[in-house]
């Protein structure tokens, strides 16, 4: 596996069924100097006509013209460049993102940018001064709330959107506000997913008549807790919000009271205030959307039971829960509100989803349906063969009867939506910080599989300041998950494509960029930033291209990640994979250099240090450098070699080395070299564990440290460790409380912490700790043995850099004793026949020793049998 692989597929979790951002991000070209791709990289995704509109570059745009201008009927003026794009609504998106990402100048401020209407202008041509700027913002802001509601806000600090299946970007909500929608009254309404056609405000009358479509936030400070459907709603203003002078409240129209439900957006309110204010309108509202809350119990059983399968399509005869009374009531009410698409019908069939309701049927039925149709695959008669085959007769028009054949062997068929997938995504992303667990984790706490610690949750920070940077982390999640499909389909050109748009995106906001530049944001939540998702799948890509060698872009990667991740502990693996891809292409000075300058970061430490000091010493010798270093004495020493023969099972090349052990049976070197220690080796008790018993004494000897009250790293109730865990933060946050308690560890008291912290937490999750494969009595021997001033040696590494320190630990434990309550440990490396020391692991072993344990490396060689 590629390195840095497996830490994407964690980061992405559950892939999703969906994904929004596929299509553009595939179909606009990427701002990146480098040329990794040759031909057509998008998958079939790209949009016709995509990558024509950065040709079309206006030649009238002159400096003194604003962005209002308009050209011929069909286009529209970019208000970023100026350039001429066709009036379609993907072609605006994708030239937007091309011209912002490549940093652009801009021609007005981001927030002017998301009120401006992209529509084509009508025969009378319209441009903006700056003198009058502001005035025709003002006067046309009514027109362009509706567009601004559905647009990612600059100013809006609340993470709200109602659930709105009439626009094509899935909304995200917190505890803090009400999941409706409500609308002005009016008899006269628009599409919002195209703009319409309209002149500018020029008398109070032309205000009314429109629709607005927005929500409140700010519900905890309402007096009222429910909405309902049809409820009647107005607006007040409120001047003296000591937060937001352009706060508006929404308050209930009910019964003659004026009970306050909440608030207008920020960034609505502060266009729409002015107006009040000038104008003294007074608005009426009503409920419009109903939430999920607000759906039938049955509906929202249904549709939790089929978010957790599988899916997205699902055969309505096959849905039957004991808990659902009726499942079709409960399907058509998911229907009707969005949360599902019904097909039931052949006209509905014909239009999308014949390959996905084929998939449905099992493979007798498509037999069935072939023969009826007959039609007989020449490749087989597997499933996917079958499936192949009829579509490719249907697209064809040979099979215009398909639809109905499958209907009528199907029945009615659902798909839960791709707006409301993308919906419960994003909450369960926000509600448990990652992509591995769902809402699977409630039930498996309440049948008692799982138990998680106890802990307070003390939150005083957003994960994320603004609404663009979820947007923005969420699209960077998308590329992740392209690329790691692209590898496993074994796309070469989609993983080119993936890493030339990660490259081009990592740096493209200087708001993404700059946590990377401050020690507090990247020790908290930098993982939560769009630069650092990108940031790995940049690394996976530099191991894709020195897999393929072309280590010359990948030196291009490596250099542009160093430069722009200043403060990040990452920084030791990078330097050293940038001198080692030097040295390929023949750089040795530069990949000298690139090493002796890796050794003044005080981001580059562990095992990355002391690989670096080796590389110096091996490629600086003379002539290149005269002044031996003063690491050398200490990087010198001599690890002691044991040599242990047996018998092979395999000996061939490129295949993990087998033996019979002394008992007979099969087995790998390790536990030959345990059998070893434990007969003529010396007579060693141990275990074949690298990481894992370190982690698991780590997490049980420090369990009051990891889950202490600290503020902003605990914020759900299914945590296994604290979000700061890998980051320097944790041991800066909990520097005296780790010290002190490391003082009782040194002076011998871990193993009295390791059985107390045991029987109370026996059991419950936490990160690292294997209850199940590390017996509490080889944990105290181990301890025991250890001694110490070693255990509180390699505690304390694990807590100022758990990232580090926890993989890479030599292959054995062993540990024996010489007394009652004193003994002794040591740390094996194994190797087989055909494996060397890497210098990776040379430069833990050298680190091992320096904390004072006893390390060797165990060489297993076969019988050399005598002529």
């Amino acid at each position: 596996m590629l390195t840095g692989r497996e830490s994407l597929i964690r980061l992405i979790g559950h892939r999703r069924r969906f994904l929004p951002n596929r299509q553009s991000l595939l179909s606009t070209p990427a701002q990146s100097s480098l040329n990794l791709c040759n031909g057509d990289t998008t998958g079939g995704f790209a949009a016709e006509g995509s990558s024509q509109h950065e040709n079309e570059v206006s030649e009238n745009f002159k400096s003194g013209e604003r962005v209002g201008k308009m050209s011929t009927s069909g286009s529209v003026a970019c208000p970023v460049c100026g350039s001429s794009i066709r009036d379609e609504d993907y072609v605006i998106n994708s030239h937007l993102n091309a011209c912002l990402a490549r940093g652009t100048k801009r021609k007005l401020t981001q927030q002017t940018l998301l009120q401006l209407n992209f529509c084509s202008a009508s025969n009378d041509k319209t441009s903006y001064s700056d003198s009058d700027l502001k005035t025709n913002l003002e006067e046309n802001a009514i027109h362009n709330l509706s567009n601004s509601a559905a647009t990612e806000e600059k100013h809006n600090e609340q993470f709200e959107s109602p659930l709105n299946f009439l626009s094509t970007e899935s909304p995200i909500s917190d505890e803090n506000k009400s999941n409706i929608k409500f609308k002005a009254d009016s008899s006269s309404s628009f599409n919002k997913d195209k703009m319409p056609k309209f002149k500018a405000v020029t008398s109070i009358d032309d205000i009314f008549g429109l629709t607005l479509d927005t929500f409140i936030v700010g519900r905890r400070f309402g007096d009222e807790a429910e909405l309902n459907l049809g409820m009647m709603i107005t607006l007040q203003r409120d001047p003296n919000n000591v937060k937001d002078p352009n706060a508006i409240k929404v308050l209930s129209a009910y019964s003659g009271t004026c009970k306050v439900l909440g608030f207008l957006p920020q960034g609505l309110a502060h266009y729409l205030s002015p107006l009040i204010d000038k104008y003294c309108l007074s608005f009426q509202f009503h409920v419009l959307t109903e939430s999920f809350a607000s759906l039938s119990n049955d509906s929202q059983k249904l549709f939790v039971r089929l978010h957790t399968r599988k899916g997205p399509w699902f055969r309505m005869s096959n849905i039957c829960y004991p808990e659902i009374l009726d499942s079709q009531e409960a399907a058509k009410g998911l229907s009707a509100t969005g949360y599902i698409h019904l097909f039931d019908s052949v006209k509905m069939l014909r239009k999308s989803g014949m390959e996905e309701v084929l998939n449905l049927l099992t493979v007798s039925e498509l037999r069935a349906i072939s023969s009826t149709l007959k039609k007989k695959s020449k490749n087989g008669t597997r499933k996917q063969d079958l499936v192949a085959l009829l579509l490719y007769s249907y697209k064809d028009g040979l099979c215009p009867l398909l639809p109905k054949l499958v209907l009528d062997m199907t029945g009615p068929c659902i798909c839960i939506s791709s707006t409301a997938e993308s919906l419960f995504w994003r909450v369960q992303r926000l509600f448990f910080l990652n992509g591995e667990q769902d809402l699977s984790a409630f039930l498996l706490v309440d049948l008692g599989r799982v138990k998680y610690p106890t802990y307070n949750c003390i939150i005083s920070d957003r994960i994320f300041s603004n609404r663009s940077g979820l947007l923005a982390y969420e699209k960077a999640i998308e590329v992740a998950q392209i690329m790691d499909e692209s590898l496993d389909e074994s796309n070469s050109d989609l993983v080119l494509r993936c890493i030339e748009i990660s490259d081009s995106l990592i740096f493209s906001s200087s708001a993404e960029r700059s946590p990377s530049l401050t020690f507090k944001s990247v020790d908290t939540f930098s993982c939560f930033s769009a630069s650092w998702v990108y940031s790995k799948v940049v690394l996976l890509g530099v191991s894709f291209l020195e897999h393929e060698r072309r280590y010359h872009d990948a030196i291009i990667l490596l250099k542009r990640l160093l430069n722009g991740f200043t403060c990040d502990g990452r920084r030791g693996y990078w330097t050293l994979r940038l001198s080692i891809d030097l040295e390929h292409i023949g750089l040795i000075e530069e990949s000298l250099l690139i090493a002796e300058n890796g050794l003044l970061d005080p981001w580059v430490r562990a095992g990355s240090r002391m690989a670096l000091q080796r590389r110096v010493l091996r490629l600086g010798k003379p002539p290149r450098r005269w002044k031996v270093p003063s690491y050398s004495v200490s990087i010198k020493r001599k690890i002691t070699e044991v040599h242990v023969q047996g018998r092979p099972l395999n000996c061939e090349i490129g295949t993990k080395s087998r033996f019979y052990g002394e008992d007979g049976n099969q087995c790998g070197v390790e536990q030959l070299a345990l059998q070893y220690y434990g007969g003529e080796g010396g007579g060693w008790q141990g275990i074949h564990t690298e990481s894992g018993i370190w982690l698991t004494l780590f997490g049980i000897i420090m369990w009051d440290v990891v889950f202490a009250d600290i503020p902003n790293v605990f914020l759900t109730r299914f945590q296994t460790a604290p979000l700061d865990l890998e980051t320097d933060n944790f041991y800066i946050a909990r520097k005296n409380l780790i010290e002190s308690h490391l003082e009782k560890v040194q002076e011998g008291m871990a193993e009295e912490i390791l059985i107390k912290s045991w029987e109370s937490n026996i059991g419950t999750a936490c990160k690292g700790v294997n209850w199940e494969r590390h017996s509490l009595s080889d944990l105290r021997a181990a301890a025991v043995c250890i001694g110490g001033n070693c255990m509180a040696s390699i505690l304390r590494n694990l807590a100022q850099d758990y990232r580090s320190w926890s993989s890479g630990m030599p292959d054995l434990l062993l540990w024996r004793f010489n007394g009652d309550y004193e003994g002794e440990a040591k740390l094996v490396e194994v190797k087989g026949p055909r494996d060397i020391l890497s210098e990776q692991q040379r430069a833990w072993l050298l680190l091992l020793m320096d904390c004072g344990f006893n390390v060797e490396v165990c060489k297993v060689s076969p019988f050399r049998l005598s002529s």
